[in-house]
């Protein structure tokens, strides 16, 4: 009687890593470089271990997004410009905060492309018929010339960066409950008739039981402070750069 031979098992084929230029290894290079002071040594280790990683970051967030609303001659350029961008923030990066480098990099990078193609896209409109803009495909954000328009792309920026930081932002955890239920108000803002704040207080209660109501305006306040000094900084200067 002969003995079967088994047939060699097929290695299961893992998950494709989405994600082989941006590493531990470009993370572990942003905070080296943050603690350099000789300018040579800086640009050396950006060339070699960080250049690569921000623009391949540019072009998959321009690309995923479709931020094709631009003033340059090339996609290289603006890529090139939001390389730049990241490298005057890179010295803001603090691992402390929980965040890693690939996110917080992406959120910025995001919300410079963001203003930009809105900006281009507002110029566009200006110059360019009716009709023609009603038929256009091309732009990526179909957005209006007007106040309302500029605060709902701030409005959302303002609701990713709080997301983003809440824990920062509101260490007790009580507080960084109540903010996320205001977040969610504002997520669902379009689909809500009316929004009151007698509702809003309500609302939160009955998602947190015994929140007193001095405690939600607090952080009410909070949260309405670190919106209204980001909303005139844009409004002044045309760009979005969240500080709390």
């Amino acid at each position: 009687m002969t003995e079967k031979t088994q047939e060699p098992q097929k290695k299961k084929k893992g998950r494709p890593r989405k994600n082989f230029y941006f590493t531990q290894d470009t993370e572990d290079a942003i905070i080296l470089y943050n603690s350099l002071k000789d300018p040579k040594e800086k640009s050396k280790l950006y060339q070699k271990r960080i250049h690569y990683a921000f623009n391949r970051l540019t072009e998959a967030i321009t690309h995923r997004f479709k931020f094709y609303e631009t003033d340059v001659d090339y996609i290289e350029q603006l890529h090139h410009d939001v390389e730049t961008f990241l490298l005057s923030k890179i010295h803001l990066f603090n691992p402390e905060r929980g965040a890693k480098a690939y996110s917080y990099f992406g959120t910025i990078a995001k919300r410079f492309l963001i203003i930009q193609n809105t900006k281009n896209y507002k110029k566009k409109i200006g110059n360019v018929e009716v009709n023609n803009v009603d038929n256009s495909e091309s732009h990526s954000y179909s957005l209006e010339n007007s106040p309302e328009s500029n605060l709902a792309v701030f409005m959302e920026c303002f609701i990713e960066f709080v997301d983003d930081n809440l824990f920062d932002i509101f260490p007790n955890e009580r507080d960084s409950k109540i903010a996320d239920a205001i977040l969610q108000i504002f997520r669902n803002r379009e689909k809500i008739d009316i929004i009151n704040k007698k509702a809003i207080y309500i609302y939160i209660k009955e998602l947190i039981p015994e929140t007193n109501t001095p405690r939600i305006t607090r952080v009410a306040q909070r949260m309405r402070d670190i919106f209204q000094d980001n909303y005139n900084y844009y409004l002044e200067y045309d760009s979005i750069d969240f500080d709390y």
